[in-house]
């Protein structure tokens, strides 16, 4: 089930989309709502977490829960759907829709009102990550953080996507309009989120399982894979296809391993990418090691997180 905008600003069922997974868990108990005392926030249920990313939103207004059986077990109990949104720390555009969306107090509202607000840190629960990212990808054909997912009260996603402006701009809703069309489907087309549930759950265990081959491994699946790597390579400022260009270490690991098999262009591609990433402003040439990734094709303008699996 996609959700579009229509022309009179509601929120509209096309047929057909696959999607997701499912995650089951026990029944809980709620706790004190968020609210305000003498002007400054009360903190939420992250106020108790060690994750340091829950922490950072201990203080929105959004009444935030964990990811357990408190959450789950009120969504069952109240019969709302689940607001999951998974990131973690070093992620820019977390922070963004954080500062945007789960600040603002008429969002917030929107959130506690018609869902039951949880976040995850990916850092913490990769099980979750990993699962919940399946959905996303499947729904979207991308994926990435922060991650947004509404999930059925069993833990079953039937709409996500990963960051919502809060203003609709460059083709992507307002995340407040994204709330209220949930929230409308949830109450009035609650068989066609069924519906959508059990697909989701149909594509991420098609998905899960590999086809099955009798056929060996051979040489024409390296060069297959070395020919696709020639046609997105970029020959003037290294890297593959366009912006954001990310280092991919593994990809140039690669290169290296086709050029000792002696397949044509492979060193060329690798040395090319490695020397105008290292002279551009994704390596940090003072702290060293790599940001993340560039905002555009010429590495020029990073996004300033570092992961250790590229460094």
């Amino acid at each position: 089930m996609r959700l579009e905008a229509s022309s009179s600003n509601r929120w509209v069922t096309p047929p057909n989309t696959s999607s997701a997974s499912v995650i089951r868990r026990q029944n809980g108990e709620t706790g004190e709502v968020n609210e305000h005392v003498s002007g400054e926030r009360r903190p939420n249920r992250l106020a108790g977490q060690t994750s340091p990313y829950l922490l950072q939103h201990a203080r929105n207004p959004v009444d935030w829960y964990p990811w357990g059986p408190e959450a789950l077990g009120k969504a069952r109990r109240e019969d709302r759907p689940i607001l999951l949104s998974i990131g973690y720390a070093a992620c820019h555009w977390c922070h963004v829709m954080e500062k945007e969306s789960f600040e603002d107090e008429g969002t917030a509202r929107l959130m506690n009102e018609h869902f039951v607000p949880v976040k995850v840190d990916r850092e913490e629960r990769p099980d979750l990550d990993s699962i919940y990212m399946d959905a996303v990808q499947a729904m979207t054909g991308h994926g990435g953080w922060p991650m947004t997912v509404f999930l059925t009260p069993e833990g079953v996603p039937f709409y996500a996507g990963t960051y919502f402006p809060k203003e609709e701009r460059h083709g992507l809703p307002a995340f407040t309009r994204v709330l209220e069309g949930v929230a409308e489907a949830w109450r009035t087309r609650r068989d066609d989120v069924a519906e959508q549930g059990q697909r989701v759950i149909d594509a991420i265990d098609r998905g899960s399982r590999p086809a099955e081959s009798n056929d060996p491994l051979t040489e024409d699946v390296l060069r297959q894979a070395h020919g696709e790597l020639r046609r997105e390579f970029d020959p003037q400022w290294g890297g593959f296809g366009g912006a954001p260009k990310f280092p991919q270490p593994m990809t140039l690991e690669f290169l290296l391993r086709c050029h000792l098999r002696g397949y044509p262009d492979s060193l060329e591609m690798a040395e090319t990418t490695l020397d105008r990433m290292a002279s551009g402003g994704v390596h940090d040439h003072v702290g060293g090691g790599f940001h993340r990734y560039s905002v555009d094709e010429r590495w020029h303008a990073p996004h300033f997180e570092k992961m250790l699996y590229d460094n």
